[in-house]
């Protein structure tokens, strides 16, 4: 006799291909509507749940997990960053939780290469110009840009999205910098012709562009704090497609209002989706809607990570993507 099949309670909706593939192999309960649970939906759905898979919107807290009762054994994030997640609650009553790494590290590299070149090239602005129907003509000093060719691109956290970056920036013809934890090997760094900053202090103030792409942790909280940014060049280029909370976001909007800093790409913000009015009205300032790993590719490939994971639990194994205390 097989085994009874895992309840699966998911928290929003999935692409149509992942939900109908839950639907064969697990007893799921899907989100009718696009809409965040509210909290008391989430405890709600963690105490009739075997499985819970939550996305970057779901804040579960330890008060949250206690009230979850019994049941729930495995909180598979549908996403790589599990800040949201009190993982070491989870572990002391007995519920792993799991993630889905790396899927979406050229997504989101993409997307931050994209950044620089907005911001660097004016581009929301010229389309800003063609969509008013004010364009015109040519001109010879009608929107300059700047050459990304030969700037300095200083990369905040080389790991997997981080390497993607410059390896994309690199094509570009730009020069590689980056402070990290640790320093990447010498086959890593060569063909980057990459330079390492043990010395976050010392490398921002000579970048021409930063990149964040480090995660949210304690000791990443406003790494780029207001002391930091003014080191920046006035003509230096902030960029982050990581966590919102890496960046003092209302130092960064001051000085980006005061011209101390040219201008800004951002994905991810300080407050979520609460965006500050004095940054987005701001034109040197390209702003998106949390879309680094917005593709069709690679948030199926996310759902295919969260099956493999539940999936691997029900069969009594640990779950390859297991997040462990303390290592995030």
């Amino acid at each position: 006799m097989s085994a009874p099949r895992l309840n699966v309670v998911v928290t929003r909706r999935l692409p149509e291909v992942v939900e109908t593939r839950m639907k064969e192999l697990f007893d799921v309960e899907l989100r009718e509507t696009d809409a965040p649970m509210t909290r008391d939906q989430l405890v709600s759905a963690m105490a009739r749940a075997d499985v819970l898979v939550p996305t970057i919107t779901d804040h579960i807290d330890a008060n949250m997990l206690a009230q979850a009762g019994e049941r729930l054994r495995l909180i598979a994030n549908y996403g790589a960053g599990v800040d949201h997640i009190d993982i070491a609650s989870a572990r002391q009553r007995g519920v792993l939780v799991s993630n889905t790494p790396g899927v979406t590290t050229d997504d989101t590299a993409d997307m931050a290469m994209a950044l620089i070149l907005a911001v660097t090239r004016r581009i929301p602005e010229g389309l800003a110009l063609m969509q008013s129907g004010e364009w015109t003509g040519w001109a010879p000093t009608a929107l300059l840009g700047g050459r990304i060719g030969g700037r300095r691109l200083g990369i905040l956290g080389m790991g997997r999205i981080g390497q993607a970056l410059a390896r994309r920036a690199h094509a570009f013809g730009m020069q590689i910098h980056y402070h990290n934890r640790r320093r990447l090997r010498p086959e890593i760094e060569q063909p980057l012709e990459a330079t390492y900053w043990e010395s976050l202090d010392q490398m921002i103030a000579r970048m021409d562009v930063i990149s964040v792409n480090c995660p949210h942790t304690p000791s990443t909280f406003h790494l780029l704090n207001a002391r930091r940014l003014k080191m920046l060049r006035p003509s230096a280029v902030v960029v982050n497609t990581s966590r919102g909370e890496v960046i003092d976001e209302n130092a960064l909007t001051r000085m980006l209002r005061a011209g101390e800093i040219a201008g800004a790409g951002l994905d991810v913000f300080e407050g979520r989706h609460e965006i500050n009015p004095r940054l987005r009205a701001l034109p040197n300032v390209v702003l998106l809607p949390h879309m680094g790993s917005a593709t069709i590719e690679g948030r199926t490939e996310m759902g295919e990570k969260v099956i493999i994971n539940i999936k691997t639990f029900a069969d009594g194994h640990r779950p390859p993507d297991l997040v462990v205390p303390g290592a995030v």
